[in-house]
């Protein structure tokens, strides 16, 4: 069985994904992006045309958004006004220190989300 890079070390925390009725637990060391985390494990936190044009995470663009069941609080200014008013975090703004839980938002149009029903 080959050896899980991101765990080689021994360290590691749990990031839970949720992606429509799926659920995956992946194990990543501590202090990686979350946004390229999610990209190294095949997930796509983009939408269509986001996923080609988008800032490659500086945080400037809004297209990455996730949802956080739990996880650091909002550093960047983006994240503050999320939790705000409730809307997606940004995955490229979250370092992964510690157990969290991530859903994937589907995403219409550049940035733009499906409406909850």
């Amino acid at each position: 069985m080959d050896e899980d890079p991101d765990t080689a070390s021994g360290e590691s925390v749990t990031v839970t994904v949720i992606d429509g009725d799926d659920e995956r637990a992946i194990h990543v060391p501590p202090g990686r992006n979350l946004r390229r985390v999610l990209l190294e494990h095949g997930f796509d936190v983009y939408g269509r045309v986001s996923r080609v044009a988008n800032c490659g995470g500086r945080g400037l663009c809004g297209t990455c958004g996730v949802r956080l069941a739990d996880g650091p609080p909002p550093e960047h200014w983006h994240d503050r006004a999320a939790a705000r008013w409730g809307y997606p975090r940004l995955s490229c703004q979250v370092t992964v220190e510690s157990d969290l839980t991530v859903e994937l938002v589907e995403k219409l149009v550049w940035g733009q989300l499906r409406p909850r029903i």
